[in-house]
């Protein structure tokens, strides 16, 4: 059993209540607290020595990754972070002064992106560091965007480029917010989530979602450089374009929006990111699963992103 098998088999019938607009199933859970003109984000995540980092990790870079991850996901409803709890749990013999400079991290990319760390919870974790956020945010109402809006005849985008994170990028990303919120301010996105596991993965939560199909081009995914630089070197035996579907953790937005807004929205972008590369790559279709499309023609992906327990 995977992940995405365990998870549908927990949430099958978890209790709700009168306040949940979205529950398992998206990037934040979306609760409605009567606060005016104002929806709620709620998120949690986790990072764990041997599979988000190593022990030679700088710590820094490990207290960063473990908020800016769950600031991927408030981007990805295109909310704004408000406040976090922090718990980690140490081995017995963990070093005070390495887990002081995972803070360092921590309260870093907090001030840089006004979040409020209110507290959390310490506690013993035998042979490995585990770091847990949970993550309050807020969204307006109206501008909220979920997975399952994606419409055939929509245009499929991506930010940035893919591929990169095993050359060290996952612990160096910024979190899209001002992106992401542009977007929902300007236009009528139909469906967004953020790339943690890899664009062949995550595209398949939206489809999936949104019951439609996709159609990707090729020649259009902005493939890393770092991604290509491996492939040459043989230092991975995965293609640079496979790298680019499968290797997870590039904390990009993926999403997808009408076709006649394609050309302004890549216009203003242009205009107000011209330091972020965005690319059209492909379209939503009726139908089911997704395409490759290259010059010889198109085949099923049958690729996947990273999936825990696989």
């Amino acid at each position: 059993m995977n992940e995405f098998e365990l998870i549908a088999r927990l949430t099958k019938s978890l209790p709700t209540n009168e306040a949940v607009v979205t529950g398992a199933g998206d990037d934040c859970a979306v609760l409605d607290l009567g606060v005016p003109d104002k929806l709620i984000l709620f998120k949690t995540d986790a990072v764990v020595e041997g599979v988000h980092f190593t022990r030679e990790t700088p710590p820094e870079k490990i207290g960063r990754k473990a908020l800016a991850r769950c600031l991927s996901d408030i981007a990805a409803m295109a909310g704004t972070p408000v406040a976090a709890l922090v718990t980690i749990g140490l081995p017995k013999d963990f070093d005070a002064g390495f887990v002081a400079k995972i803070y360092d991290g921590l309260k870093g990319v907090a001030e840089q992106y006004g979040v409020a760390i209110v507290g959390g919870e310490t506690t013993t974790n035998p042979e490995r560091i585990l770091i847990s956020i949970a993550l309050l945010g807020t969204v307006p109402r109206g501008r909220l965007v979920l997975r399952s809006g994606a419409k055939a005849g929509d245009a499929i985008f991506v930010t940035g480029e893919l591929g990169g994170s095993l050359a060290g990028r996952h612990l160096d990303f910024e979190p899209r917010l001002a992106e992401a919120r542009w977007l929902a301010e300007h236009f009528t996105i139909h469906a967004m989530m953020d790339l943690s596991d890899g664009l062949a993965g995550d595209l398949r939560h939206i489809v999936h979602a949104s019951k439609v199909g996709a159609v990707l081009l090729k020649t259009a995914l902005p493939v890393a450089r770092a991604a290509k630089l491996r492939a040459r070197a043989g230092a991975d035996a995965k293609p640079a374009t496979l790298a680019a579907l499968t290797d997870g953790e590039d904390f990009e937005l993926l999403f997808t929006v009408a076709g006649q807004d394609a050309v302004k929205l890549l216009d203003g972008w242009k205009k107000k990111f011209p330091e972020v590369k965005l690319s059209c790559i492909g379209k939503i279709v009726a139908g089911e699963g997704i395409e490759l499309r290259d010059k010889s023609g198109s085949q099923k992906l049958n690729a996947h992103g990273y999936v825990h327990f696989a």
